[in-house]
């Protein structure tokens, strides 16, 4: 059986476990939140994005 799940659901649990359980305050993940955006319209952001994809596909692999 396969499952598939938005990235943003993963990141998304991923933060609110670093919020409820490992002490990260909330406007750290703002800050970070912030930053990516910034960052997705630089020149960085299909470098990024393959990034990613190439990470998800040797997951699902």
């Amino acid at each position: 059986m396969t499952v598939s799940l938005p990235l943003v659901f993963v990141l998304g649990g991923i933060t609110w476990f670093a919020i409820k359980f490992l002490g990260v305050r909330v406007w750290v993940v703002v800050v970070i939140a912030l930053f990516g955006f910034w960052l997705s319209h630089t020149v960085l952001a299909p470098v990024i994005e393959s990034g990613t994809r190439s990470g998800v596909d040797v997951v699902n692999r």
